[in-house]
């Protein structure tokens, strides 16, 4: 029996997926991450994905809170001309960075809120910048809860002004 490609390479991916060992909102994360690096003005070569632990996930009814470290190597291509192969350079840089992300419950969870901090691995061993990822970390995971609704700039101003 074969199946067509639409059908198995969704599935493929999934499996892959699953023997990574991270659900579809981490590898999200992940990317996103990843993205948010490559995007600052001081990082010119690119950077994969190293390690990934302190995995956490929890689900409650404002939707999944995610939270990761994920641990970066520097590669030998660089960021302006990006090419298919790019080995990891040994003795280069290697930072962390701490994510913190919550999805709505929706089909295609939208982020409510995020987190993430980067730099070298020895830097977020500092104790101020620890408590300060920690009440981060606490506050994106609130998020969604306790009726918080949406605020846009300007929409307070325009409900009041308008005639009762």
């Amino acid at each position: 029996m074969r199946l067509p490609v639409s059908l198995w390479l969704p599935l493929a991916l999934a499996v892959a997926a699953v023997a990574a060992g991270q659900s579809p909102l981490q590898r999200r994360v992940v990317r996103d991450v990843l993205d948010y690096f490559h995007g600052r003005s001081n990082v010119h070569f690119l950077f994969k994905e190293r390690e990934v632990d302190g995995v956490i996930e929890r689900e409650d009814p404002s939707g999944t809170f995610v939270q990761l470290r994920l641990g970066l190597a520097q590669t030998a291509c660089r960021k302006r001309a990006p090419q298919r192969h790019c080995r990891v350079l040994e003795n280069r840089r290697k930072p962390t960075c701490l994510a913190c992300y919550k999805f709505d419950t929706s089909d295609v969870p939208k982020v409510l809120d995020k987190y993430h901090n980067c730099g070298p691995s020895h830097h977020l061993a500092v104790k101020e910048i620890r408590q300060r990822d920690e009440a981060e970390c606490r506050a994106v995971e609130e998020a969604g809860k306790g009726g918080d609704a949406l605020y846009l700039p300007g929409m307070f101003a325009f409900s009041r002004g308008l005639p009762a």
